[in-house]
């Protein structure tokens, strides 16, 4: 059955052509390259990743996996998107990146097959292209160690995202291929907040990811009306 796994083929389609891209800093994943040391240091001052077991779902091409694993953490990345993966794994083949490993699986499945073996957990910018985010949020709870993190990164729904994320970014700027997002996906940080509780995470810190369209500077703020972060802890008991 299709929906025994969660997972839209338009959008694994979407993200396999242009897979060959993903390693391309002028590429359309020049914003993720742009972004990554930001959200890769945010992570890090929270939860140090050095010598730690860590999951990132939804890794595409590898870049914070990659750049995880030159942190000192032991890293597994996971995806769905099988021309996606074999970029990944060519890339820290010809980099060398230690430490790394990559498996085409869904996040709910590893979850069954090992829970609690991860000291820390990253979901940056998949949930708003799967059909059943509250779903990928739970098999994260449950993969992460009882006081281990869980972050999450997405976009909000609102107004002013749309005219930012959408018609700007994608229409007016062309800073991401045509379709990336969809509105209707976009989640509210209340209704993140809410699926992270109701799998019995803490919702501990948020930040926004800020950007300028006309000298290219990103940086993080604490306004999260478009992209943000959130930062989540399982209990320890």
């Amino acid at each position: 059955m299709q929906d025994a796994i969660n997972v839209d083929p338009a959008e694994l389609a979407k993200f396999s052509d242009l897979a060959h891209h993903w390693w391309d800093t002028e590429s359309e994943f020049k914003p993720l390259h742009q972004i990554n040391p930001l959200r890769l240091e945010w992570i890090n001052g929270i939860a140090p990743l050095h010598d730690r077991d860590v999951l990132d779902v939804g890794c595409g091409g590898g870049i914070l996996a990659d750049s995880m694993a030159r942190k000192g953490a032991v890293v597994t990345g996971i995806d769905l998107a099988t021309k996606s993966l074999r970029v990944a794994q060519l890339h820290a083949l010809e980099a060398e990146t230690p430490r790394i490993r990559y498996e085409e699986v869904a996040v709910e499945a590893l979850a069954e097959r090992q829970p609690a073996s991860f000291d820390v957990v990253t979901c940056m910018e998949m949930l708003e292209h799967v059909p059943d985010p509250e779903s990928v949020v739970k098999a994260c709870a449950e993969l992460v160690k009882p006081g281990g993190w869980v972050f999450f990164s997405t976009l909000n729904r609102n107004v002013q995202s749309f005219a930012q994320a959408i018609v700007a970014a994608e229409y007016l700027l062309n800073l991401l291929p045509r379709g990336t997002h969809e509105y209707a996906k976009m989640i509210k940080p209340s209704e993140l907040a809410g699926f992270c509780r109701s799998a019995g995470l803490n919702v501990l810190h948020a930040k926004g990811l800020q950007h300028n369209p006309i000298t290219g500077r990103y940086w993080l703020s604490a306004n999260t009306s478009v992209n943000y972060m959130i930062a989540t802890q399982r209990p320890a008991q």
